[in-house]
């Protein structure tokens, strides 16, 4: 049996579930509404208060899925009820960001400036305060493309090991280079 896979999820005030003929599971909430197709060799059992996931057998495909969409699942009623936060510093003279609507333009030391489209679902706020780093908040309440998101934007200039420069998520450790020495002075 999956450890994770027979854990119950618990329900908050205020969140629904349902599942459809064809499987697609549908949560809301305060922060939205999500959707998930669902394998049809897993099961959903709607309590009151919790939501189970069963599968049909013990084959290795269906063992495989039973802790993978109890989790997505999870990640959507934890979603539409608290919502998912994402904070990224960008690190290095001249880098900065500013959101404007659902866009986000980086001047990254590249010779132009790079403007971002960010989906609907996402809101995006930047800061900048004198004396500290630069960051951008991303909130949603998909977790899925919230981090689809953070990765392409972190993409456009990883953090490189030698000076600690780029884009980076709040936390993150860089293991730092030496570099070259001097030799023979």
């Amino acid at each position: 049996m999956s450890r994770i896979g027979k854990l119950p999820i618990t329900l908050p005030s205020g969140v629904q579930v349902t599942v459809s003929d064809t499987n697609l599971v549908t949560v809301k909430g305060a922060l939205g509404q999500l959707h998930q197709q669902v394998d049809p060799k897993i099961t959903l059992r709607i309590e009151a208060t919790s939501v189970t996931v069963e599968r049909h057998s013990e084959e290795r495909d269906d063992r495989s899925k039973h802790g993978l969409y109890r989790s997505l699942i999870a990640n959507m009623i934890k979603g539409v009820s608290e919502g998912f936060t994402i904070t990224q510093e960008l690190i290095g003279v001249g880098y900065k960001a500013t959101a404007t609507g659902q866009q986000i333009e980086l001047a990254l030391g590249y010779s132009h400036n790079i403007i971002l489209e960010v989906p609907e679902a996402i809101i995006v706020k930047t800061t900048a305060e004198k004396g500290k780093t630069n960051t951008i908040i991303l909130k949603s309440a998909d977790k899925q493309l919230l981090g689809q998101v953070a990765a392409k934007i972190r993409s456009m200039r990883k953090p490189e090991p030698y000076k600690g420069k780029g884009i980076r998520f709040m936390g993150e450790e860089i293991k730092k280079k030496a570099g070259k020495s001097a030799a023979g002075q």
